[in-house]
């Protein structure tokens, strides 16, 4: 299992991939076989923001794209809990201070699993596993 950064997110459910590295995509497409990529439902709140303030375009709606990946059965959409939005809370002032990415990695700190994310400023936090 492992848990998708939502530019990850995006990026390989739309065929993206020259955005991510070689060890990314073979990450993903080995757990993808397995049913294994989990999507904080943060970031489904995360999507359908940016596509509202024009961040974020695809060529349908966000709605109609994030159901097409519903539908995909190597995604897991995994709530927020209270657990990780405590979790989220706890990370100190040197974590990146978007919510968001507090949430996600406390999604995969929480569940003991790697983080696929292209975002730098995650890859050096104490404790959280990520892959770039």
């Amino acid at each position: 299992m492992i848990v998708l950064d939502t530019h990850v997110l995006v990026w390989w459910a739309d065929g993206d991939t020259k955005r991510l590295s070689r060890k990314v995509c073979q990450t993903l497409e080995q757990h993808a076989k397995r049913h294994e990529l989990l999507v904080s439902s943060v970031s489904v709140f995360e999507i359908t923001t940016l596509e509202r303030r024009g961040r974020l375009r695809f060529k349908v709606s966000a709605s109609e794209w994030l159901e097409q990946v519903r539908r995909l059965p190597e995604y897991r959409i995994e709530p927020l809990t209270d657990e990780i939005a405590e979790r989220a809370g706890q990370f100190g002032d040197n974590f990146p201070g978007d919510p968001i990415d507090r949430m996600i990695a406390a999604t995969a700190l929480l569940r003991g699993v790697p983080l696929v994310t292209h975002d730098e400023r995650l890859a050096g936090i104490e404790h959280l596993q990520t892959i770039r």
